[in-house]
């Protein structure tokens, strides 16, 4: 991608060809943009400059860039998946799906599924342990939701019955302090062994953990070296304090609150990875402040190897949707 794009208006000028589009996409998912075939792994291939595919010399397969994507079967072209793909991980607060279908021209439906998709190219496929030499790891949760009281009769009785504490959805959150670097999923409870299953699965052993005095985490000492901050009491006590992850937790219910107004817990794991994609990615590794380039280009590469069908989505699929 051309390193002068650095604002929406010249995302939206660079790749309102399609060609360009095909490029970018090809360079960043494939080594050397050498496209590879999807069904014999081959690299020797010719394309065909009219159907913008490239047909594979060893199997004669054709295939567009799409394929193996998150863009597959769309029919959206990729001038307006890219230009949603900016705005979604640069929109401090998110964008909805009705803002995405007013400025691109395409129905709210689509919108909201693109959005979806999306989402899924920012999830964290990084399987590496917090803590150790790293700082400490703050953690804490919080409930999702509205109030019972404020919901039609049917959601309320399904969200009680089946959702988290009076209907909220428990989110579980970690931030490892130094690095500025947080974590963050849906539980399904907030009991001990759940919370300390999730801490012994992503800190590393011995690592400096900080958390409030609820019960559930009483016995992480254990393994860490657990100091608690007392709510109480006060909300620092030195350098034991969780305010870091807290404040994500801010960010995200704002978010939530006032962009997306009412998400479903069924797809509240997609909104966190959201959230804590732009969240980790305001700076690099030396502290530098990412521009908007760098966030989409770091987003760009996460579309391969992923699919998301709208009967996924839904629910439809057989999955527990609709909690």
């Amino acid at each position: 991608m051309d390193a002068q794009v650095k604002t929406l208006q010249q995302a939206i000028r660079y790749f309102s060809d399609e060609q360009t589009c095909i490029d970018t996409v090809a360079n960043l998912r494939w080594e050397n943009g050498i496209p590879t075939c999807p069904k014999c792994v081959g690299k020797d291939h010719h394309y065909l400059a009219t159907q913008k595919r490239w047909k594979c010399k060893k199997c004669g397969r054709q295939f567009s860039v799409k394929v193996g994507t998150i863009f597959e079967d769309s029919p959206i072209p990729l001038d307006k998946w890219l230009t949603a793909l900016w705005m979604l991980v640069n929109c401090k607060n998110g964008v909805s799906s009705y803002e995405i279908a007013r400025d691109l021209g395409i129905t709210q439906k689509s919108a909201w599924f693109v959005l979806h998709r999306l989402r899924l190219a920012l999830k964290d496929r990084s399987f590496t342990k917090l803590g150790g030499g790293s700082g400490p790891v703050e953690t804490d949760e919080t409930f999702i939701g509205g109030q019972l009281k404020n919901m039609h009769k049917e959601k309320r009785i399904r969200y009680n019955i089946e959702g988290g504490s009076k209907g909220k959805t428990v989110v579980m959150g970690m931030l490892e302090r130094d690095v500025r670097k947080v974590r963050a999923k849906v539980i399904p409870n907030v009991k001990r062994e759940t919370l300390q299953k999730e801490v012994l699965n992503a800190v590393k052993y011995g690592s400096k953990v900080y958390t409030d005095e609820w019960l559930g985490y009483d016995n992480l000492r254990v393994r860490f070296v657990h100091d608690v901050v007392k709510h109480s009491e006060t909300y620092v006590n030195g350098q034991v304090h969780t305010q870091g992850i807290e404040n994500f937790w801010s960010l995200l219910k704002r978010t939530l609150r006032g962009t997306y107004v009412a998400v479903e817990p069924f797809h509240l794991d997609r909104y966190l990875d959201e959230q804590v994609f732009r969240y980790n990615n305001r700076k690099d590794e030396d502290g530098n402040k990412l521009t908007d380039k760098d966030r989409f280009d770091k987003a760009l590469l996460g579309i391969a190897g992923r699919r998301l069908t709208f009967t996924e989505v839904t629910g439809k699929d057989g999955s527990e949707a609709n909690l």
